[in-house]
């Protein structure tokens, strides 16, 4: 859990990580976060 990030920050480590091409597992605790607070998943292949 990452109650410390803003929605908006987590969605834009989210971009982030995808873009730079992080570790998978970086980019899945993100995904899992964001799905937990409800968000919209930004499209990956966008990036």
């Amino acid at each position: 859990m990452l109650p410390l990030l803003t929605d908006d920050l987590l969605l834009d480590a989210y971009r982030s990580a995808l873009r730079l091409q992080l570790e998978r597992e970086f980019v899945r605790m993100l995904r899992s976060e964001i799905k937990r607070r409800k968000l919209s998943v930004p499209e990956e292949r966008m990036f």
